[in-house]
């Protein structure tokens, strides 16, 4: 990476913007978009890649897997014996980048103490690591949530060892990192999509949508993708109702996938909804997990998303789920008239249409039903 600056007197973050005395801006939320991918994916190529395009971001970067020999990488400091050590860089474009061997949260509170001369943060999870985890951190917690948004999570994918990497067996019931961080996604990448013919290049993107019903997908040659289908996503915006109404639409029947334990299921139903009994119904299914399928096994949700109408509410409400965590969001979208219908997207494992749509009709509509 040629033209990385690397601060000699200290591990302070270089100062990109002049001290001047002018007014404080008014305080923004900066966007986080997590990337993930097995190993050898490309993720590591694809920041390099937006982090020397002009793409007129500042833009920092939090790196915690060493394992790739990038350039960028190389220019990082790895910690020692477990402590945090950081080393922040100014590249030739503004940008930042910062290494941490931790879950990413101290990182981003170092980047809120120097707010303002950044304007988006990417975070490169290690390929073995769950996104869902390093989501849930961003997406929900307290501290940084006046900050910060998760805009999204972007999965890159190898379209020469992908299936590979998605049929791997994993001991004791684990669900393939691999299959998980397609689950979780917002956006593939399909990368080195010349190593392999058309043939090929379609098990994979069916393997991905039979996964991740919802997801958009893209495919490339050394990770290059027009950024603005990477960046700003708002995948967790409220404000994307309408949008999300029309993908989940979309979303074609479930079909069987290479891992079948792992697919994506949505359904359609008429009416108004309790609040109260939806988060009695998302509770049990992603904290108690008490609904089960036919053979028995529990259901487990990794990604939900929906449309929902409640009781006396004018307006949609969005419902986003990731593992454990979710939240209802009024969106701006207003309800034709005699036109509520609730949409719904359920991606995880051992899922059960019919039984999933069972228990949502008789314990969320009909009891909307009762209470009017």
């Amino acid at each position: 990476m040629d033209g990385v600056v690397m601060e000699e007197e200290d591990d302070d973050c270089p100062e990109l913007v002049p001290i001047a005395a002018q007014p404080a801006p008014p305080a923004r939320q900066i966007p986080v978009t997590i990337i993930t991918g097995y190993l050898g994916a490309g993720k590591t190529t694809l920041l390099n890649y937006i982090l020397t395009e002009q793409h007129h971001k500042r833009i920092a970067v939090i790196l915690n897997e060493f394992g790739e020999g990038s350039a960028l990488e190389k220019s990082l400091a790895v910690s020692q014996a477990g402590e945090l050590y950081e080393e922040w860089l100014e590249l030739r474009n503004g940008c930042l980048c910062c290494s941490v061997k931790d879950n990413g949260f101290k990182a981003i509170e170092n980047l809120m103490e120097k707010k303002g001369k950044f304007d988006y943060i990417l975070l490169e999870t290690t390929g073995l690591a769950d996104p869902g985890a390093v989501a849930s951190m961003f997406w929900v917690d307290s501290e940084l949530g006046s900050d910060i948004y998760l805009d999204g999570i972007v999965t890159v994918i190898d379209a020469k060892y992908g299936l590979q990497q998605l049929t791997e067996e994993k001991a004791d019931g684990l669900i393939n990192e691999a299959v998980r961080q397609i689950a979780l996604a917002d956006l593939t990448i399909i990368n080195k999509t010349d190593l392999v013919n058309e043939e090929e290049l379609n098990r994979v993107r069916d393997a991905v949508r039979s996964i991740n019903g919802l997801v958009k997908i893209l495919e490339s040659q050394r990770s290059r993708v027009d950024l603005s289908e990477v960046l700003d996503l708002h995948s967790f915006d409220s404000k994307d109702g309408a949008n999300l109404a029309e993908k989940i639409q979309l979303v074609g029947p479930a079909r069987p996938h290479l891992d079948k334990s792992i697919l994506t299921v949505t359904f359609e139903v008429e009416g108004d909804l309790s609040e109260d009994a939806l988060n009695g119904f998302i509770q049990d299914l992603l904290w108690e997990k008490i609904f089960t399928n036919k053979e028995g096994q529990p259901m487990v949700v990794i990604r939900l998303k929906g449309i929902v109408s409640f009781t006396g509410n004018a307006h949609q409400v969005m419902l986003q789920g990731v593992h454990e965590l979710y939240e209802l969001n009024e969106t701006p979208q207003l309800w034709e008239e005699n036109l509520r219908i609730n949409r719904l997207v359920f991606i995880g494992r051992n899922l059960d249409k019919s039984i999933l749509q069972e228990k949502f009709i008789s314990t969320v509509v009909q009891r909307a039903d009762r209470n009017e």
